[in-house]
């Protein structure tokens, strides 16, 4: 490999890898990085027919969803987090695996051009559905990939029967790029200019940036010193 592609590849793997230990709070949700202690809750979410139909996604085995797990954590090209209930997360005493909700992701999807990359938010709970929490992590993930990641431009593939998804993405100003009638998906696209960057990121107090394995062994503590009581 010409050294100049390996340079570009080691700073691709280091960016990409920026979230293993990042957490980012929201208002209403927590953003940690995706580890095998999620697992037997995401292979459980997956086996719904209706989020194979929505995500595009075929079941796997247990085992086979440790291996996308460790893939997701260790490709160069992804950055994936799980999302959780903020209120649910805030009480110790409430296991991390139960506040679970869905996921999110930023892929790199052309090894020319870094700055671009598909978006993908999954609320897998159905309780969760409709209450904003998409559209909270959706600016929350443009924002730490315009920011951390040096993300320009986003797309988004969803089934053109996801009509609450499509109308999300177009309140972030997204535009149809493309159609495909067989796999059933549009593509939705935006450039971050300086009116986005405006637009969202003008105020960034609305998430908070913290080191995930101090919270989560913060938690961890005190869930065992309620056990001991």
């Amino acid at each position: 490999m010409p050294m100049r592609l390996r340079l570009l590849s080691y700073q691709v793997t280091l960016i990409m890898r920026i979230n293993e230990d990042t957490l980012l709070e929201g208002k209403s949700v927590v953003l940690v990085p995706y580890n095998a202690d999620h697992v037997p809750r995401y292979h459980q979410w997956m086996g719904c027919p209706e989020l194979q139909q929505l995500t595009a996604s075929e079941p796997l085995t247990l085992e086979q969803e440790y291996d996308m797990q460790r893939s997701w954590r260790e490709d160069d090209d992804k950055c994936t987090f799980i999302i959780l209930d903020k209120q649910r997360w805030a009480d110790p005493a409430v296991q991390e695996e139960q506040c679970m909700v869905g996921d999110v992701n930023i892929f790199l999807t052309d090894p020319s051009d870094s700055s671009l990359a598909e978006l993908e938010i999954m609320i897998a709970e159905p309780s969760y559905r409709g209450k904003g929490l998409g559209k909270e992590v959706t600016r929350m993930m443009i924002c730490y990939g315009v920011t951390k990641l040096g993300i320009r431009k986003f797309e988004a593939k969803i089934g053109l029967d996801n009509k609450v998804s499509i109308a999300m993405f177009k309140r972030f100003h997204f535009h149809e790029l493309s159609v495909s009638e067989v796999f059933r998906e549009v593509t939705l696209g935006m450039t971050v200019d300086q009116a986005v960057r405006t637009r969202l990121l003008g105020d960034m107090a609305f998430m908070q940036e913290r080191e995930y394995r101090k919270d989560r062994d913060s938690r961890q503590e005190v869930t065992s010193s309620l056990a001991t009581l």
